[in-house]
C-alpha cells in the first residue's frame, strides 16, 4: 500500500526505509538551517528526531525559515518544527528541546542514542563544543559553516573543517579546534562565496526592545529564503547517506 515514503523507498530499497526507522538524528539550531534540515529528516522517515533550541519565531523569520509565518511570530521554533513533523510522519517520535546548547545544557542532549547530529547552531564556541563532544563519543556530525550575507547557494560545498577557505566562521571554527587539537576529521558545508556587506542599517529596526545589549550593538546579518535551505538540505543528504551505508545498503 502507498504511503508517504513511497518514492523514497524506490531509491532506497524497503532495507533503507526501515533503516531510517531506525535512526535517531539531532538538529542542534531550528533556523534557516536547521528547519529545512529537520523537515528534510521527517521526509525521509527518519524515525527519531530530536530538535534543539530555545528561541521563538522573530517576524524577521519568515523570510527563510520553514516554521516561520505571520501566525507563528512569538511560538517557540523546537515546538513548531515538532507538531509540522507530527502532521507529515505521525509515527516518528519527536523530541523537542526548548534549551540553548551549552556547557550547562548538552548532556541533555547526549542522554539520547544519537546516530547522527546535524550542527545547525549559529554560536561558534558552542559549535565547536558539540563538534569535540561528538568526536569523543565517536557520533557522526557535519557542521553548518556560515550562511549569511550570501546570495549564490551554488557555492556551498562538504568538505573537511581543513579544507575550508573564503567563510570567516569556517576560519573562526578551525582557530578554536586547533587550539583543542583538532586540526581534521570534522565534515562541514561551507561556502566559497566572499560574504556580501548589508546595503542598509536595519539594526534598530528589527532588534525588539527587550533584546540583551550585545544584541542591539550588532547589525543583524543579511539572509534570505534561497541560501540557508540549501545548506541544511546538503547536511542531510550527507547525513542519510551516511546512514544508509552504516547500515550496509549501498545506492
Amino acid at each position: 500500500m502507498l504511503n508517504q515514503f513511497s518514492r523514497t523507498e524506490l531509491a532506497f530499497g524497503p532495507e533503507g526505509i526501515e533503516a531510517m526507522k531506525r535512526s535517531t538524528v539531532a538538529v542542534l539550531g531550528i533556523g534557516g538551517v536547521g528547519s529545512i534540515a529537520a523537515e528534510a529528516l521527517a521526509r525521509t522517515g527518519v524515525g527519531r528526531i530530536i530538535l534543539i533550541d530555545k528561541d521563538v519565531v522573530d517576524i524577521t523569520n519568515i523570510n527563510r525559515q520553514i516554521h516561520a509565518l505571520t501566525t507563528t511570530v512569538g511560538q517557540p521554533k523546537a515546538d513548531l518544527m515538532r507538531d509540522r513533523i507530527k502532521l507529515i510522519n505521525p509515527e516518528c517520535d519527536v523530541i523537542s528541546l526548548r534549551m540553548f546548547y551549552t556547557e550547562e545544557t548538552y548532556e541533555q542532549l547526549f542522554e539520547y542514542p544519537l546516530d547522527y547530529v546535524l550542527d545547525a547552531s549559529d554560536t561558534i564556541s558552542y559549535k565547536v563544543h558539540v563538534i569535540m563532544q561528538c568526536l569523543e563519543r565517536n557520533i557522526p556530525i557535519i557542521s553548518s559553516m556560515g550562511a549569511a550575507n550570501k546570495i549564490d547557494p551554488t557555492k556551498f560545498t562538504v568538505t573537511d573543517i581543513s579544507k575550508t577557505h573564503t567563510d570567516p566562521v569556517a576560519r573562526v571554527v578551525r582557530q578554536k579546534l586547533r587550539r583543542e587539537g583538532i586540526r581534521k576529521g570534522v565534515k562541514v558545508v561551507f561556502s566559497s562565496e566572499e560574504p556580501k556587506k548589508p546595503r542598509v542599517d536595519v539594526t534598530q529596526r528589527i532588534v525588539p526592545e527587550n533584546a540583551p545589549e550585545i544584541r542591539k550593538a550588532q547589525q543583524p546579518p543579511a539572509s534570505n529564503a534561497f541560501v540557508p535551505p540549501v545548506a541544511g538540505l546538503i547536511m542531510v543528504g550527507v547525513a542519510v547517506q551516511d546512514l544508509l551505508k552504516k547500515n550496509g545498503i549501498e545506492i
